[in-house]
Protein backbone atom coordinates (compact mmCIF):
# COMPACT_ATOMS: atom_id res chain seq x y z
CA UNK A 1 0.00 0.00 0.00
CA UNK A 2 1.32 3.88 -0.69
CA UNK A 3 1.88 5.99 1.37
CA UNK A 4 -1.67 8.05 1.06
CA UNK A 5 -3.66 9.21 3.47
CA UNK A 6 -6.48 6.46 5.08
CA UNK A 7 -9.26 8.79 3.23
CA UNK A 8 -7.59 8.71 -0.06
CA UNK A 9 -6.37 5.23 -0.42
CA UNK A 10 -10.11 4.79 0.09
CA UNK A 11 -11.74 6.49 -2.48
CA UNK A 12 -9.46 5.04 -5.06
CA UNK A 13 -10.34 1.91 -4.06
CA UNK A 14 -13.94 2.43 -4.57
CA UNK A 15 -12.88 3.13 -8.18
CA UNK A 16 -11.69 -0.46 -8.75
CA UNK A 17 -15.11 -1.54 -10.25
CA UNK A 18 -14.96 1.24 -12.56
CA UNK A 19 -11.46 0.99 -13.53
CA UNK A 20 -12.32 -2.80 -14.07
CA UNK A 21 -15.34 -1.85 -16.64
CA UNK A 22 -13.38 0.67 -19.08
CA UNK A 23 -15.71 3.41 -17.49
CA UNK A 24 -14.31 6.29 -15.92
CA UNK A 25 -12.56 9.65 -17.07
CA UNK A 26 -9.23 9.79 -18.18
CA UNK A 27 -8.16 11.53 -14.82
CA UNK A 28 -9.76 9.01 -12.27
CA UNK A 29 -8.36 6.28 -14.89
CA UNK A 30 -5.20 7.62 -14.65
CA UNK A 31 -5.18 8.12 -10.93
CA UNK A 32 -5.89 4.70 -10.60
CA UNK A 33 -3.95 3.32 -12.43
CA UNK A 34 -0.43 5.24 -10.46
CA UNK A 35 -2.23 4.15 -7.30
CA UNK A 36 -2.18 0.67 -8.92
CA UNK A 37 1.42 0.76 -9.02
CA UNK A 38 2.46 0.74 -5.65
CA UNK A 39 -0.30 -0.73 -3.93
CA UNK A 40 -0.44 -4.70 -3.94
CA UNK A 41 -3.49 -5.19 -2.23
CA UNK A 42 -5.60 -3.28 -4.29
CA UNK A 43 -3.98 -5.07 -7.49
CA UNK A 44 -5.07 -7.84 -5.53
CA UNK A 45 -8.87 -6.77 -5.39
CA UNK A 46 -8.52 -5.83 -9.05
CA UNK A 47 -7.51 -9.24 -9.99
CA UNK A 48 -10.35 -10.98 -7.97
CA UNK A 49 -13.26 -8.22 -9.45
CA UNK A 50 -11.42 -9.01 -13.18
CA UNK A 51 -13.67 -12.11 -13.57
CA UNK A 52 -16.83 -10.81 -13.16
CA UNK A 53 -16.73 -8.60 -16.15
CA UNK A 54 -17.33 -10.52 -18.56
CA UNK A 55 -20.15 -12.11 -16.54
CA UNK A 56 -21.58 -8.87 -16.32
CA UNK A 57 -21.97 -8.61 -19.88
CA UNK A 58 -24.85 -11.53 -19.74
CA UNK A 59 -26.82 -9.25 -17.34
CA UNK A 60 -29.96 -8.24 -18.67
CA UNK A 61 -30.55 -4.45 -17.57
CA UNK A 62 -34.33 -5.07 -17.50
CA UNK A 63 -34.76 -7.67 -15.27
CA UNK A 64 -32.22 -6.42 -12.19
CA UNK A 65 -35.25 -5.75 -10.29
CA UNK A 66 -37.02 -9.27 -10.38
CA UNK A 67 -36.84 -11.20 -7.22
CA UNK A 68 -36.54 -14.83 -8.03
CA UNK A 69 -38.91 -17.00 -6.38
CA UNK A 70 -39.18 -20.83 -5.18
CA UNK A 71 -40.70 -23.49 -7.60
CA UNK A 72 -44.47 -23.61 -7.54
CA UNK A 73 -45.40 -25.82 -5.33
CA UNK A 74 -42.67 -26.22 -2.87
CA UNK A 75 -44.27 -25.11 -0.48
CA UNK A 76 -47.33 -27.34 -0.62
CA UNK A 77 -44.93 -30.09 -1.22
CA UNK A 78 -42.66 -29.67 1.89
CA UNK A 79 -45.93 -29.29 4.17
CA UNK A 80 -47.14 -32.63 2.71
CA UNK A 81 -43.93 -34.08 3.82
CA UNK A 82 -43.82 -33.06 7.45
CA UNK A 83 -47.32 -33.94 8.06
CA UNK A 84 -46.74 -37.40 6.37
CA UNK A 85 -43.72 -38.62 8.78
CA UNK A 86 -45.53 -37.32 11.71
CA UNK A 87 -43.90 -36.48 15.04
CA UNK A 88 -40.06 -38.47 15.57
CA UNK A 89 -39.78 -41.13 18.14
CA UNK A 90 -37.01 -38.76 19.35
CA UNK A 91 -39.45 -35.88 19.45
CA UNK A 92 -41.63 -37.06 21.77
CA UNK A 93 -39.27 -39.21 24.44
CA UNK A 94 -37.72 -35.10 24.42
CA UNK A 95 -41.59 -33.88 24.95
CA UNK A 96 -41.85 -36.28 27.36
CA UNK A 97 -39.01 -35.75 28.93
CA UNK A 98 -39.38 -31.70 29.35
CA UNK A 99 -43.20 -32.73 30.53
CA UNK A 100 -42.02 -34.45 33.64
CA UNK A 101 -38.82 -32.23 34.46
CA UNK A 102 -41.49 -29.43 34.44
CA UNK A 103 -43.58 -31.39 36.69
CA UNK A 104 -40.77 -32.61 38.88
CA UNK A 105 -39.59 -28.50 39.22
CA UNK A 106 -43.36 -27.52 39.92
CA UNK A 107 -43.84 -30.08 42.56
CA UNK A 108 -40.24 -29.17 44.00
CA UNK A 109 -41.51 -25.35 44.11
CA UNK A 110 -44.55 -26.39 45.83
CA UNK A 111 -42.93 -28.46 48.57
CA UNK A 112 -40.55 -25.86 48.79
CA UNK A 113 -42.96 -23.50 49.83
CA UNK A 114 -45.13 -25.23 51.83
CA UNK A 115 -42.01 -26.48 53.82
CA UNK A 116 -41.47 -22.37 54.23
CA UNK A 117 -44.81 -21.67 55.12
CA UNK A 118 -44.79 -24.41 58.38
CA UNK A 119 -41.06 -23.18 58.87
CA UNK A 120 -42.62 -19.44 59.39
CA UNK A 121 -45.42 -20.74 61.67
CA UNK A 122 -43.40 -22.82 63.70
CA UNK A 123 -40.60 -19.92 63.93
CA UNK A 124 -40.09 -19.30 67.94
CA UNK A 125 -41.51 -15.76 68.20
CA UNK A 126 -39.32 -13.68 70.62
CA UNK A 127 -41.15 -11.78 73.34
CA UNK A 128 -41.61 -8.09 73.16
CA UNK A 129 -40.15 -5.64 75.26
CA UNK A 130 -43.04 -4.35 77.59
CA UNK A 131 -43.82 -1.37 76.78
CA UNK A 132 -44.24 1.39 79.88
CA UNK A 133 -46.23 4.24 79.08
CA UNK A 134 -45.06 7.43 80.98
CA UNK A 135 -46.63 10.81 82.31
CA UNK A 136 -45.42 13.83 79.97
CA UNK A 137 -45.55 17.69 81.26
CA UNK A 138 -45.59 19.81 77.93
CA UNK A 139 -44.15 23.30 78.04
CA UNK A 140 -45.07 24.70 75.04
CA UNK A 141 -48.48 26.11 74.37
CA UNK A 142 -50.19 24.50 71.33
CA UNK A 143 -48.30 21.13 71.69
CA UNK A 144 -49.94 17.93 72.30
CA UNK A 145 -47.69 14.51 73.28
CA UNK A 146 -47.92 11.15 75.17
CA UNK A 147 -44.81 8.84 75.40
CA UNK A 148 -44.25 5.53 76.16
CA UNK A 149 -40.37 3.69 77.15
CA UNK A 150 -39.17 0.20 76.49
CA UNK A 151 -35.99 -0.89 77.75
CA UNK A 152 -33.52 -3.14 75.74
CA UNK A 153 -30.20 -4.90 77.11
CA UNK A 154 -28.43 -1.66 74.71
CA UNK A 155 -30.52 1.26 76.55
CA UNK A 156 -33.99 2.58 76.76
CA UNK A 157 -36.18 3.60 73.75
CA UNK A 158 -38.28 6.54 74.33
CA UNK A 159 -41.61 6.29 71.97
CA UNK A 160 -43.12 9.91 71.60
CA UNK A 161 -46.54 11.01 69.80
CA UNK A 162 -48.32 14.22 69.58
CA UNK A 163 -48.58 17.37 67.60
CA UNK A 164 -48.56 20.86 67.27
CA UNK A 165 -44.51 20.74 66.78
CA UNK A 166 -43.83 23.87 64.75
CA UNK A 167 -43.03 22.69 61.03
CA UNK A 168 -39.66 22.37 59.90
CA UNK A 169 -37.91 23.03 63.61
CA UNK A 170 -35.69 20.74 64.65
CA UNK A 171 -36.13 19.09 68.55
CA UNK A 172 -33.90 17.31 70.42
CA UNK A 173 -34.51 14.52 72.83
CA UNK A 174 -32.28 13.74 75.59
CA UNK A 175 -32.74 11.27 78.69
CA UNK A 176 -31.25 11.92 82.18
CA UNK A 177 -29.58 9.61 83.92
CA UNK A 178 -29.65 9.15 87.89
CA UNK A 179 -26.31 11.20 88.40
CA UNK A 180 -27.93 13.82 86.49
CA UNK A 181 -26.12 13.44 83.50
CA UNK A 182 -27.95 13.98 79.93
CA UNK A 183 -27.26 11.58 77.37
CA UNK A 184 -28.87 12.60 73.53
CA UNK A 185 -31.70 10.12 72.04
CA UNK A 186 -31.73 12.10 68.85
CA UNK A 187 -33.59 14.93 66.66
CA UNK A 188 -37.02 14.82 64.66
CA UNK A 189 -38.14 17.77 62.58
CA UNK A 190 -41.55 19.10 63.73
CA UNK A 191 -44.53 19.13 60.88
CA UNK A 192 -47.37 21.52 62.55
CA UNK A 193 -50.88 20.30 63.32
CA UNK A 194 -50.09 16.73 61.87
CA UNK A 195 -49.33 13.61 64.15
CA UNK A 196 -46.21 13.11 64.74
CA UNK A 197 -44.62 9.71 65.99
CA UNK A 198 -40.99 9.19 66.25
CA UNK A 199 -38.77 6.58 68.12
CA UNK A 200 -35.75 7.65 70.12
CA UNK A 201 -32.88 5.79 71.05
CA UNK A 202 -30.45 5.94 74.44
CA UNK A 203 -27.82 4.09 75.65
CA UNK A 204 -29.08 4.80 78.99
CA UNK A 205 -30.50 1.88 80.81
CA UNK A 206 -34.00 1.93 81.70
CA UNK A 207 -32.79 1.26 85.49
CA UNK A 208 -30.30 4.17 85.45
CA UNK A 209 -32.92 6.30 83.16
CA UNK A 210 -34.53 9.38 85.63
CA UNK A 211 -36.11 11.27 82.89
CA UNK A 212 -36.42 12.82 79.49
CA UNK A 213 -36.83 15.97 78.08
CA UNK A 214 -37.55 17.91 74.65
CA UNK A 215 -35.92 20.89 74.00
CA UNK A 216 -35.82 23.06 70.68
CA UNK A 217 -33.81 24.85 68.61
CA UNK A 218 -33.71 27.69 70.89
CA UNK A 219 -32.56 25.42 73.70
CA UNK A 220 -35.96 26.22 75.41
CA UNK A 221 -37.83 22.85 77.24
CA UNK A 222 -41.37 21.85 74.92
CA UNK A 223 -41.76 18.78 77.66
CA UNK A 224 -40.60 16.87 80.09
CA UNK A 225 -41.11 13.33 81.86
CA UNK A 226 -39.83 12.32 85.39
CA UNK A 227 -39.03 8.18 85.06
Amino acid sequence: MTDLPQDAHRRLREQLGVYALGHGTPAERAAVGAHLDGCASCRAELAELAPLVGRLADVDPDRLDDVPGPPPGLGEAVLARIAAEGPRPADLAARRARRTRLQVAVAAVAIAAAAFGVGWLARPVPPQPPLEAVAVQVDRAGVTATAAVVPHTWGVEVKLSGSGFAAGEVYRLTVRDDAGREVAAGEFVGVGAQPLNCNMNSSVLRQDAAGFEVVDSAGAVVLRSDL
